[in-house]
């Protein structure tokens, strides 16, 4: 059987890969976070287990079990197998991965920040997915929104970025603002 990954940040939005059968889905028990890490100045968003946490994204199908591409683009996390932890409307049930920085790589002290052209693509991919609701949920169940933000739109530095409609771009300044994230 053809196995799935979970994604739940930029693997969201479906104008940034070619995956087949993407469909909405839920990941139970974990929690996306902003984290620092030794491998580069900018933070991975990655998520941490919570068993009180549930968090939206998408189920899509790994062509041929071939991993290797994927894991490429997912370089700094590991693959982990979600058991049945992800709720979808696939049956029968396929075996599905997500992604997570290991905590042992996490916490690095340093001045790491996020990438706004990064940002966009996510919220992007969840108001399509998702809706505007979504896209709270997708704020509201992440943490470290201390964390620093990099305005990079002009001259996007995240390589899969995506041209933002003005009402997508407003609803990113909105919830960063709610959160009075720091945008450099």
């Amino acid at each position: 059987m053809t196995p799935y990954f979970f994604g739940y940040g930029s693997l969201v939005n479906r104008q940034t890969h070619d995956y087949p059968k993407a469909q909405p889905a839920q990941l139970q028990g974990w929690r996306r976070a902003w984290v620092r890490t030794a491998v580069r100045d900018l933070v991975f968003l990655s998520v941490i287990k919570d068993d009180t946490s549930t968090i939206d994204g998408l189920v899509a199908a790994v062509p041929n079990a071939d991993w290797f591409a994927l894991d490429a683009r997912e370089a700094g996390y590991a693959r982990l197998p979600s058991g049945s932890a992800v709720t979808h409307p696939i049956s029968p049930a396929p075996e599905i991965a997500h992604y997570a920085v290991p905590p042992s790589e996490t916490g690095v002290p340093g001045d790491h920040a996020i990438l706004l052209s990064y940002l966009d693509v996510v919220v992007q991919g969840f108001v399509k997915e998702f809706g505007e609701e979504g896209v709270q949920r997708f704020f509201d169940t992440t943490d470290g929104w201390d964390t620093p933000v990099i305005n990079d739109r002009a001259t996007p530095r995240y390589p899969r970025a995506q041209t933002l409609t003005l009402r997508e771009t407003a609803l990113v300044d909105h919830h960063l603002d709610r959160l009075l994230a720091r945008v450099k």
